[in-house]
């Protein structure tokens, strides 16, 4: 059976939020996906997605936004969690120094678990704390270009930058596939990476997470 006329989709991207808990990552999704942010927010647990379709360099992209809890508890879930991801967006929060300390943590486990050819964004998040911010933006920009990874800040609670952030992201990574010859067996909406991996999402992982609660912040 055909997909609905509302799920038609040139090419399926699989992003990943990583980065400590409490950085904002759950917001920067609800954002994206349903531009909602809550203020009381709890960590998030175990791992949950979202949706949302948009239009890139003139195709349709159904973008899958994955988010996990930073907790080191919850780290068993890593290669899963990575598998299939064409992108990953690296956030810290602006005004908490350790969360940016971290970030090479991350990077390592990412480059550890993910396809070599991943597309990395580094988001410094909660530029809105203004008066608390304690990362400056000029540290963040130099270590993103000494890993080679892209930068931006971002305000999920005053939806500064977020649309930006996923669609550079999305572009890039768009451009990388689109120069890579797609599989003959591939099926529609999937989109081909390292090693013949075809990233191909349906049945229960299609499932509409809308009825989560916005209210998590991991």
């Amino acid at each position: 059976m055909g997909r609905r006329a509302d799920e038609e989709y040139d090419y399926l991207f699989k992003v990943v939020l990583i980065g400590d808990s409490g950085v904002g990552k759950s917001n920067l999704l609800s954002r994206f996906t349903r531009n909602e942010f809550c203020l009381e927010s709890k960590s998030t647990i175990g791992v949950e997605f979202a949706t949302r379709t948009l239009q890139v360099e003139g195709r349709t992209v159904k973008a899958q936004i994955w988010d996990t809890a930073g907790q080191e508890r919850y780290r068993a879930i890593t290669s899963a969690y990575y598998r299939g991801a064409l992108g990953a967006l690296l956030v810290y929060d602006v005004t908490k120094p350790t969360t940016f300390e971290n970030v090479s943590r991350w990077l390592k486990e990412l480059r550890d678990h993910a396809d070599a050819n991943i597309v990395i964004m580094l988001i410094g998040n909660k530029t809105d704390l203004k008066h608390l911010r304690a990362v400056a933006t000029e540290d963040a920009q130099s270590y993103a270009e000494k890993e080679g990874l892209s930068f931006i800040e971002t305000s999920a609670l005053e939806a500064t930058n977020v649309e930006k952030a996923f669609h550079t992201i999305l572009s890039e990574i768009y451009r990388i596939i689109s120069k890579k010859s797609l599989s003959s067996d591939e099926p529609s909406g999937g989109a081909t990476i390292k090693e013949g991996k075809t990233l191909v999402v349906g049945g229960a992982q299609e499932a509409n997470t809308s009825s989560k609660s916005c209210c998590s912040s991991s």
